[in-house]
């Protein structure tokens, strides 16, 4: 299959069941929301070595927050029993200090719920009130007051959902990809968890090294500069540069449409030779998304 001169691979991203929690910040302004927001989803890109991982969705008008605020909505992502301790210190450590910020319940209807005990920040000079009809909790900081939720939301998602870009160099796969992300930014149900959406070392599971074992490492099958030195390397005849974007969503149709608008505008510059998937022959996850019938 070919769209727009690039080669689309026979293959398929596999992907494997995770938990969310949606976390809505608001703020004075969409700065200070987003401001928040970054420092909120930091250190977390991948289970592999982070405690979460976690993403900016998207930018909320004050007609979609509960304060009637500008907005950022995050999606945090970990297996179901270390929600509660993501959430609260990510709230606790990165929200809550943050100037004019505060935070909200994204997934109010979720059958699974948990408390991050907030208010015990305000040292018993903490008061109940209501936010646009939620149960809130007000607590005196030195800006003036902080109110916010403290009981949020989990519910099933999906992780993994990625598509691999090549290129004749570097330059041309990283514009591709850097095109595959302006059309992802600001979809709704989907984060893409890597610096700028955009993953330089895939990785594979397992590890080689016996002195130091981790329980991933690179992705040999798709490294360029190892083509001539393995027996089944997958980079593709004049490839120099791949370039991985991995997505997790709420809910594979979420992930689908991602995957399609990312690739459908790396195909738009040009620069990409092929877009391939990266898959473990279905030994990591339960979901197999095939990129041709993407487009069927």
């Amino acid at each position: 299959m070919e769209i727009n001169g690039t080669r689309i691979l026979d293959t398929f991203a596999e992907a494997f069941p995770t938990w969310l929690s949606r976390v809505i910040i608001t703020a004075a302004t969409h700065d200070w929301a987003y401001k928040a927001a970054t420092e909120a989803t930091g250190f977390a890109t991948s289970k592999i070595g982070c405690p979460c991982e976690a993403g900016i969705e998207r930018y909320l008008s004050p007609e979609e927050t509960p304060d009637g605020r500008a907005g950022v909505s995050i999606l945090i992502c970990s297996e179901k029993k270390n929600m509660k301790s993501n959430v609260a210190a990510r709230i606790a450590q990165c929200i809550l200090p943050a100037p004019t910020a505060s935070a909200f319940d994204g997934f109010p209807d979720a059958d699974t719920r948990f408390y991050t005990r907030m208010h015990y920040f305000g040292d018993r000079y903490e008061e109940r009130c209501m936010v646009g009809g939620r149960r809130c909790w007000k607590i005196p900081v030195m800006e003036g007051e902080y109110a916010g939720e403290e009981r949020f939301g989990t519910v099933k998602g999906i992780a993994g959902g990625n598509f691999l870009l090549m290129g004749k160099d570097q330059r041309s796969a990283l514009a591709g990809a850097e095109a595959a992300m302006e059309k992802i930014t600001g979809m709704s149900g989907v984060i893409t968890s890597f610096a700028g959406g955009i993953v330089a070392s895939g990785s594979k599971v397992g590890c080689k090294n016996n002195c130091f074992p981790m329980p991933a490492s690179t992705n040999h099958l798709w490294c360029p500069t190892l083509k001539d030195r393995i027996s089944d390397s997958l980079v593709p005849e004049g490839v120099a540069s791949v370039y991985e974007i991995v997505l997790n969503g709420v809910d594979e149709a979420s992930v689908k449409d991602a995957m399609r608008g990312g690739i459908l505008g790396a195909t738009e510059t040009g620069t990409i030779m092929y877009i391939g998937a990266s898959n473990f022959n279905g030994k990591l996850g339960q979901y197999r998304i095939h990129l041709h019938e993407l487009f069927r």
